[in-house]
């Protein structure tokens, strides 16, 4: 039997010639960008010798400005992870819940928090309740925003992960449990959850690079994350464009380094699910939707 996409018609000559046409174009098009980009900071004076080189020669640009923002950043990212980890469980197996009010609660909260930008709620936490917070340090306030808006945005997304994990199981899976005496509830937590955790693996850690870039909005409520600690060092070795430059060549490293490691745990698991019957591996890109 032919393995070829049928849905797919390999391409003649002629369009093959297209392709390659459209693909210099293209070369073309970015090479003049990239030759643009050049002429107008060279024209405007920011490829200087003395603007890049702080970066190499004061070690106090990595100490007291970028390593510190970039610290804030994982934290941040780490806490969000953690409890949108737990928060998605909760209403992802809400969702799944066989009480028709349980799964109607858990719907209307994580469809409210996915359509709400996380920007807004970051804004919303901070001056209308954080920055006010009596019970709350000052100095905590900007990582509780922004920790709660990526938590609340991010933990929805992962509920319908949950849930989409839980659907791509067999059906032969819940009848198994059920066939041995097993309630609904103890099915779904001992026998369906854990092959669909396994499944959601590579598509968390990829939804661990959208709260990772997230965390740069929190420099809207004054956290001292990365693009916060670019900011102010621009602003102190007048060299604003050089250190946004920087500071996104860290963020393509952290973030290309994720989505390598969430291709390599999508193989592992692609290669235990051949031949078995448990759920294939959601898609890395899963995780960015919502």
């Amino acid at each position: 039997m032919s393995t070829e996409n049928v849905l797919f018609d390999a391409p003649g000559p002629r369009a093959r010639l297209r392709h390659n046409v459209l693909t210099g174009v293209g070369v073309l098009l970015l090479l003049g960008g990239l030759w643009l980009v050049y002429s107008k900071m060279s024209e405007r004076n920011q490829l200087q010798g003395y603007q890049w080189s702080p970066f190499v020669t004061d070690s106090a640009v990595w100490s007291d400005y970028l390593l510190p923002g970039l610290w804030e950043t994982i934290k941040a990212a780490l806490i969000s992870m953690v409890l949108a980890g737990a928060y998605g469980l909760v209403f992802g197996m809400g969702r799944l819940s066989h009480l028709t009010w349980v799964r109607w609660v858990s719907g209307v909260v994580v469809e409210f928090f996915r359509s709400v930008p996380v920007l807004l709620m970051m804004v919303f936490f901070f001056f209308g309740w954080f920055a006010t917070a009596t019970w709350l340090p000052n100095q905590y306030a900007p990582l509780a925003a922004v920790v709660l808006g990526l938590t609340l945005y991010n933990g929805s997304v992962i509920a319908e992960l949950v849930r989409s994990g839980v659907h791509s199981l067999p059906a032969g899976q819940a009848e198994a449990g059920l066939s041995i005496g097993l309630s609904p509830g103890q099915t779904m937590r001992s026998i369906q959850l854990p092959q669909a955790l396994r499944a959601m693996l590579p598509a968390l850690i990829g939804q661990l690079v959208v709260i990772l870039k997230d965390t740069a909005l929190g420099t809207i409520v004054l956290y001292p994350e990365l693009l916060t600690a670019a900011k102010t060092l621009g602003s102190g070795y007048a060299n604003t464009v050089q250190a946004y430059l920087v500071v996104a060549l860290v963020y393509i490293l952290i973030n290309y380094t994720l989505t390598k490691v969430a291709g390599f745990v999508e193989g592992r698991v692609k290669r235990r699910q051949r031949g078995g019957g448990g759920a294939a591996p959601l898609p890395v890109t899963a995780a960015a939707e919502g």
